[in-house]
């Protein structure tokens, strides 16, 4: 399987790479896998998750 760092994630995705790090510590990302103490793997071909403080987030949940 392939993979990509967060740095990569977040370019694809449009946001920071610490934000992808912190949704990786979070369990958001379906996959991630964490290295040693500070390295993230991603796999390629995942999408962005939901972002909780959205519209759209607080609907999917049904908080809407």
């Amino acid at each position: 399987m392939d993979y990509m760092t967060p740095k990569e994630a977040g370019a694809l995705w449009g946001i920071t790479e610490r934000r992808v790090q912190d949704l990786c510590a979070r369990g958001k990302v379906e996959g991630a896998q964490r290295i040693g103490s500070r390295i993230w793997l991603i796999p390629k071909g995942i999408s962005k998750p939901i972002d909780g403080r959205t519209k759209a987030a607080k609907q999917q949940k049904g908080e809407i």
